[in-house]
C-alpha cells in the first residue's frame, strides 16, 4: 500500500514538474530566441519602425560648454541639458531652408501643448545670418548661439554632412545627440516622435 501511495505521489511531482518547465518554456523561450536573433550571428533587426527621425546610435553625448549667443552674451555650460532639445546648425543666411526648418520646430513645439515647455529651440549660426526683426517677431523662444570655435566641439559631433545638408537634431536631456530629419521630413512625424518620447520620458 506504501509503495503505491509513493509511486502515485513520484508520478504526481513529474506532472507537476514538467507543468512547470512547460509555463517557464512559454515564458522564456520567446524571449531567449529574440536575444540570440538580435545579440547573436544572425544579426537579425526588425525591418519596420516607430520613429520618424533617423536614429543617431550609438548616441553621441555632447560636451557641457558655454557657448556665445548671437546678440552677445553666452549660455549656461549646461544649456543642451535639462530638457529636450531641437538644434539647427546653419550656414551663410537663414534663407528659405533654414526658416522652414525654424517654423516647422516652432509648430511641433506648440503642438505639444501642456509639454512645449519640456522643450527648447537652439539655432547655431554664422554672425550676419539672420534677419533679427524676423527672428524676434517670428521665434522669440529661439536660443541663437555664434557658430565660431566655442561651438566646435559639439558642431564636431554632428554628420559631417550637417552644415552642407542642415538636419534638425534632437538632444535628449541627459545632452545625449539621438534623432535627426532631414530638411525636407514632414513635422507631423518630428512631432508623433516627441510626444512618444514626452510620454514615455521621466527627465526633462
Amino acid at each position: 500500500m506504501n509503495g503505491a501511495v509513493v509511486n502515485a505521489q513520484s508520478a504526481h511531482d513529474r506532472r507537476q514538474r514538467r507543468v512547470l518547465v512547460g509555463i517557464a518554456l512559454m515564458f522564456f523561450a520567446p524571449l531567449a530566441v529574440c536575444f540570440y536573433l538580435y545579440y547573436g550571428h544572425v544579426g537579425w533587426r526588425p525591418g519596420g519602425r516607430v520613429n520618424a527621425g533617423d536614429l543617431i546610435e550609438p548616441p553621441r553625448p555632447l560636451p557641457m560648454i558655454a557657448l556665445p549667443l548671437l546678440e552677445g552674451g553666452e549660455t549656461q555650460s549646461d544649456l543642451l541639458r535639462r530638457k529636450w532639445t531641437l538644434l539647427y546648425a546653419a550656414s551663410g543666411p537663414c534663407a528659405e531652408r533654414c526658416r522652414a526648418s525654424l517654423y516647422h520646430t516652432r509648430q511641433v513645439r506648440i503642438a505639444l501643448d501642456r509639454d512645449m515647455n519640456r522643450v527648447q529651440r537652439v539655432l547655431i549660426a554664422d554672425d550676419g545670418c539672420c534677419d533679427w526683426s524676423y527672428l524676434h517677431e517670428q521665434h522669440p523662444d529661439l536660443i541663437a548661439v555664434r557658430n565660431g570655435p566655442e561651438a566646435a566641439p559639439v558642431l564636431a559631433l554632428l554628420p559631417a554632412s550637417a552644415i552642407e545638408a542642415p538636419r534638425v537634431y534632437l538632444i535628449d536631456p541627459l545632452g545625449n545627440l539621438m534623432m535627426s530629419y532631414a530638411a525636407g521630413a514632414k513635422p507631423k512625424g518630428m512631432l508623433e516622435d516627441m510626444k512618444r518620447l514626452l510620454r514615455l520620458s521621466s527627465i526633462g
